[in-house]
């Protein structure tokens, strides 16, 4: 299929910035609107981020007008926003396979195409790119223009201002465009606003205000500071940028991110008169802006399966119960009867399932901003005092803050609980969210107990054991979606014994050890062996990495041929750990078994459906069949 039937009017003429530019100014709004209508049309069939794209098409819009893209470096925080950027720059006849396999990523992709010169997903990273590509233009003499789009709950992240603090002080012409879509302008005060931005980009202003700045010089010093601080305050009531001019920034806004009148003229002066620093531009705009569906709904569209465009309404299938609600209705009875436990988000809320412990429990639920690193200090220090933390964090996302997981709470030995989300691969993200190091980079440190949920029961019963682990941190993951679809009872659910694995089923061949939720497909692959090669296999269900449950795995070890193990993490996880433990068991039990290692392949696997990937990734019930095969002739 080509999406190039759906496109008319201007749009129909624009592959790249170059035909953009071919355009008057007066006809960007119509752009604009049919960029839009094409987003929406695209992703009602795909599903997809949306509503952070429909916020900036006419910001886009204006970028690629203004400045020489790819020449220019336009980078967008995060990539959510990006759908407007992908269709100006030669990608609009491939929108229908975003963010499906082999297709468009759903963020900025520097493999992609040339306009996407940073590849993103993860948020807060722009300000510190981009000035790095500054600083390397100029070490190799090019003059060129950077430009970085931040959103305000990006800008929450201290890595925003650790980059903001060094381009300061560096005083190298970066220009930053803070995407504020979470504060609403009146009309009155948005058009002052935008005079006086305008008036304030300018060179005419920059150089006046330069030269009144020498000549307050010459005055006797207390008159000069009061002179300046009224200036200061000034622009300061008018503009609010106080903070970011501290920080070395000049500051311009804030302006309606919808207006191109508006936007136009300050882009252009930002991009002629940024030569003497850096330039941080506030652009207010509206999530889902020009869909009414999505500017009602209370996620903005942020993220969105198939939709019917003409309602809003989203098609999703009726489906088994997914495990972050398991875990979420888990936390709630637990908290019922517990009033040390706590809940803490990294700016995800409903991804996680915390908003209904939130709903019940507002005084013990903390959503810290886009701010990992600080949330499980946070937690450290919660934990100090006796309280219970429980940081939901995607495992993606928690590798942000491995320094303070490592420092803050495992030397200290502190029960932090970590609930672990999107464990595993996850789909059309692709690789930027897969959850695929957290076994590894948790169950090697000291002190830590880690465990990995194979069906809704088992997480359930993980929730209850970390509830009453008082004595060292620990972690349990669980996969992104609907469970296995069987039936619990919170108030029959017990805790497990730290460190014992269950028995599935019991066989005389080989042992099929798995971690985590592939053991579905290990039960298909169990049957097919012995369907079709009469192989017998005993199941376990390991539950822990660490600690391991050394003395069955020694047992299983005295009675099989083969022992295999399976977990959808990398190298270095569930699988080196047994594999660690047999070899230098002082039994020389290796010697007498079969020992394979299944997990994740050591590359990136791209966006697809989690079973493509899985088959990418030969861990499906027919690739298990294979390895056992492969490893008993050998």
């Amino acid at each position: 299929m080509d999406s190039k039937k759906d496109i008319s009017g201007f749009l129909e003429k624009i592959n790249g910035p170059k035909d953009l530019k071919k355009l008057k100014e007066k006809q960007l709004s119509k752009v604009a609107d049919e960029v839009r209508s094409l987003m929406i049309e695209k992703v009602s069939k795909t599903g997809g981020h949306l509503g952070a794209g429909l916020g900036v098409v006419e910001l886009t819009v204006a970028l690629h007008y203004i400045f020489e893209a790819p020449k220019d470096k336009i980078i967008w925080d995060v990539g959510h926003q990006s759908y407007p950027h992908k269709i100006l720059t030669e990608r609009k006849s491939k929108m229908h396979t975003i963010r499906q396999g082999k297709g468009l990523s759903g963020f900025t992709k520097r493999s992609e195409s040339i306009f996407d010169p940073f590849g993103a997903a993860h948020a807060s990273t722009s300000i510190s790119a981009g000035l790095g590509m500054l600083v390397g233009s100029r070490l190799k003499k090019k003059q060129n223009n950077v430009i970085t789009v931040i959103g305000d709950g990006a800008m929450t992240a201290g890595m925003a201002y650790e980059a903001l603090n060094n381009a300061g002080v560096m005083k190298l012409p970066l220009i930053v465009i803070l995407n504020d879509n979470d504060m609403s302008i009146a009309p009155p005060v948005g058009a002052m606003s935008a005079y006086l931005s305008k008036l304030i980009s300018s060179g005419q202003y920059r150089g006046l205000r330069n030269a009144a700045s020498q000549l307050a010089k010459k005055f006797p010093k207390s008159i000069a500071l009061t002179a300046k601080k009224a200036e200061e305050f000034a622009r300061g009531i008018i503009t609010g940028g106080t903070l970011f001019e501290e920080l070395g920034f000049y500051y311009i806004g804030p302006i309606d991110g919808h207006n191109l009148n508006h936007l136009l003229p300050i882009l252009k002066n930002a991009r002629d008169h940024s030569k003497k620093g850096p330039v941080l531009i506030h652009v207010v705009t509206k999530k889902g802006k020009g869909y009414a569906p999505a500017e009602k709904s209370s996620d903005k569209f942020h993220g969105v399966g198939k939709f019917n465009i003409t309602t809003g309404k989203q098609n999703k299938s009726i489906s088994n119960k997914t495990y972050t609600s398991i875990f979420s209705e888990t936390l709630v009875q637990l908290a019922k009867k517990d009033k040390r436990i706590c809940a803490i988000t990294a700016a995800m809320p409903s991804g996680t399932g915390l908003d209904s412990f939130m709903k019940q429990f507002p005084k013990r639920t903390f959503d810290v901003g886009i701010a990992e690193q600080h949330a499980i200090t946070f937690c450290a220090g919660l934990a100090c005092e006796g309280m219970k933390p429980f940081a939901a964090i995607y495992s993606t996302f928690l590798q942000r803050a491995y320094d303070q997981v490592v420092h803050d709470v495992a030397i200290q030995n502190l029960p932090v609980r970590f609930a672990i989300d999107r464990a595993g691969l996850v789909g059309a993200d692709g690789p930027t969210h897969a959850g695929s190091f957290d076994i590894a980079y948790l169950s090697n440190l000291p002190n830590f107990i880690t465990m990995a949920a194979s069906d809704e029961k088992e997480l359930a019963r993980m929730v209850f054991t970390c509830s009453d682990i008082n004595d060292s941190p620990s972690a349990f993951r669980y996969p992104r979606g609907s469970g296995t679809g069987i039936t619990i009872d919170l108030q029959k659910i017990k805790k497990l014994k730290i460190g014992k694995s269950k028995i599935i089923t019991e066989g005389n061949d080989i042992v099929l050890l798995s971690y985590g939720a592939r053991l579905t497909e290990v039960k298909k692959a169990a049957e097919i062996l012995l369907e079709e090669k009469k192989i017998s296999s005993t199941i376990v269900d390991a539950r822990f990495c660490k600690p391991l449950d050394k003395k069955l795995i020694l047992k299983l070890c005295n009675h099989h041929k083969a022992l295999i193990t399976i977990e959808e993490g990398s190298i270095g996880g569930f699988g080196s750990h047994v594999l660690n433990f047999i070899i230098n068991n002082k039994s020389n039990i290796y010697k007498k078994i079969i020992i394979e290692t299944l997990e994740l392949p050591d590359y990136f696997i791209e966006q697809d459906t989690p079973e493509n990937m899985y088959t990418n990734a030969k861990m499906n019930s027919r690739d298990i069949v294979k390895r056992v095969l492969s490893r008993l002739k050998s």
